[in-house]
């Protein structure tokens, strides 16, 4: 699990609750279905508007991959296995790692292994394994644009729940017990358009961003690497070309697994 986005979703909850308190502001204020339909409601209104209903059917599963740990096999398990590749390529010969490609669980890395081990030509495995990660990268621009987008409906909807009801308060200027309440349920509305937008969508959308840079770097290692296979460099002309995708403080460690 991300325990970052679960710590961030519990502390904003909380920080909002404990916030509330300290104000003085009663918590049974939040008690506002109307704000709730408003907000929540007119937000994903926004979105079905906005977007395919295939996108919508997505959204779930990327709310989801926020509070997953990434899957990804780490560089450094990436460049020790292909200094293992090089060395049976250099040994036995390129056609020797056909049995290795079923080992593989990435299935970007196995495509691109089995081009090279068909003998296809270095540009095309290039352009299709390019043309692949552009690809992927649109996709998940195209899902992170959805809480973007969501992030900047849901405070403007938060002004239109306050105004509304404030409409519903100017209704009650005779009765100025009920007034005090209507203008206290009307900015409601604002606290959850903000709280959603500002705390809830917008750094979803970046965890999502990070975590889509991250694959996207990842790839480009794999590209590189199969590349550098196909292209018969040594295991230690390899190493030090994928070592260049590891931040510098980690090298040193990613050299010593390797």
């Amino acid at each position: 699990m991300e325990m970052s986005t679960v710590i961030g979703l519990g502390m904003g909850v909380v920080s909002i609750f404990v916030g509330m308190i300290l104000k003085g502001a009663p918590l049974t204020a939040l008690n506002n279905p109307a704000a709730f339909l408003i907000i929540i409601g007119g937000t994903f209104s926004c979105l079905f508007i906005g977007f395919r209903m295939d996108q919508m059917k997505n959204f779930p599963n990327l709310f989801k991959l926020t509070l997953q740990a990434p899957a990804m096999q780490s560089k450094a398990e990436l460049v020790k296995l292909f200094v293992e590749l090089s060395q049976i390529a250099r040994r036995e010969g390129i056609l020797a790692l056909e049995s290795r490609v079923q080992d593989i669980q990435d299935p970007f890395f196995r495509t691109g292994l089995s081009m090279v081990i068909d003998g296809m030509d270095p540009e095309f495995v290039s352009d299709v394994l390019d043309a692949e990660l552009a690809v992927m990268a649109e996709r998940h621009a195209e899902g992170r644009s959805m809480f973007t987008q969501a992030g900047t409906y849901a405070p403007t909807l938060g002004v239109l729940g306050a105004v509304v009801g404030l409409i519903a308060a100017l209704g009650n200027l005779n009765d100025i017990d009920k007034l005090g309440h209507s203008i206290a349920a009307a900015f409601v509305a604002t606290i959850l358009g903000i709280f959603t937008g500002y705390v809830l969508w917008l750094p979803i959308a970046n965890k999502l961003k990070i975590k889509s840079a991250a694959e996207i770097s990842q790839k480009r290692m794999i590209i590189e690497g199969i590349l550098s296979l196909q292209a018969g460099d040594s295991p230690t002309a390899i190493e030090s070309k994928l070592m260049v995708f590891i931040p510098q403080s980690q090298r040193e460690e990613a050299a010593s697994k390797g």
